[in-house]
C-alpha cells in the first residue's frame, strides 16, 4: 500500500511544483523559514501518518530522542489546553528546518500558494504567511485584505496570483484512492495521532 501512496504522491507532487513554478514571483518560501510549520493543527490521513512515521525509522536515533521528547512536550501542552482550537508547532521540526522533508504531509507539500475557493466561500484562501511580507504580500490589499489586480498589474508579472484546487480534502479523495489502488484512512490532525498512541 505504501508503494501505491508513493506513486500517488510522485503524481500530485509534480502537479504541486508545477504550481508554485508558475507563482514563482509571488513566492518566498525557502529553507529555515518555517513559519508553516509552527502554531497550526496539521491535518494528516492514517497513511500521511504512516509515511511520516516511515520517515522517522530513517533518522539518527539522536534526532528521533529530540523529536520524541517534542511530541510528548506537545501532547502534554494538549492535556493542559482548554480552548477550542489547539495550535502548536510541529515536533518534527529542529532548528526551523524539517527532519522528515520528503516524508512530510500532504498539507505542508501544498503550503504557501493560494486555494481555490468552494463554492460557499467568497474568496481564495491566501496562505496566513502574506501578512508576514512573505508569499504574496506585494499583491495584498490590506485594507480589504484581498488580492490586488492593479498591484499585480503594475508589477508587469505575466502570471497572475492564482488559486489551485489543493484542499487537503480534495487531495484525500476517494478518487485518488481508487486511481492508485490505496486507502487514505481516518484523518486527525497530527498531534491527535500521537496522543491516541500515547493511550494504548
Amino acid at each position: 500500500m505504501i508503494e501505491n501512496y508513493e506513486k500517488y504522491l510522485e503524481f500530485i507532487s509534480e502537479k504541486i511544483n508545477g504550481f508554485f513554478e508558475r507563482q514563482k514571483p509571488y513566492i518566498k518560501c525557502r529553507k529555515g523559514c518555517a513559519k508553516c510549520c509552527k502554531n497550526a493543527e496539521f491535518p494528516y490521513s492514517f497513511i500521511e501518518f504512516k509515511y511520516l512515521l516511515s520517515g522517522f525509522l530513517t533518522l539518527d536515533k539522536e534526532i528521533q530522542d529530540i523529536i520524541e521528547a517534542q511530541i510528548l512536550a506537545v501532547v502534554e501542552a494538549k492535556k493542559k489546553f482548554q480552548g477550542e482550537k489547539f495550535l502548536y508547532d510541529c515536533p518534527f521540526l529542529i532548528n526551523d528546518v524539517c527532519s522528515v522533508y520528503p516524508y512530510r504531509g500532504i498539507v505542508c507539500r501544498t503550503f504557501g500558494l493560494i486555494i481555490q475557493k468552494k463554492e460557499n466561500e467568497t474568496a481564495n484562501k491566501v496562505p496566513f504567511c502574506i501578512h508576514e511580507g512573505l508569499n504574496y504580500s506585494m499583491v495584498l490589499d490590506e485594507e480589504k485584505n484581498i488580492i490586488s489586480e492593479k498591484k499585480y498589474k503594475e508589477l508587469g508579472i505575466s502570471e497572475a496570483p492564482l488559486g489551485f484546487n489543493i484542499s487537503h480534502k480534495f487531495l484525500t479523495d476517494i478518487a485518488f484512492e481508487k486511481k492508485y489502488n490505496f486507502e487514505f484512512g481516518e484523518k486527525k490532525t497530527l498531534i491527535d495521532w500521537f496522543e491516541n498512541k500515547e493511550k494504548k
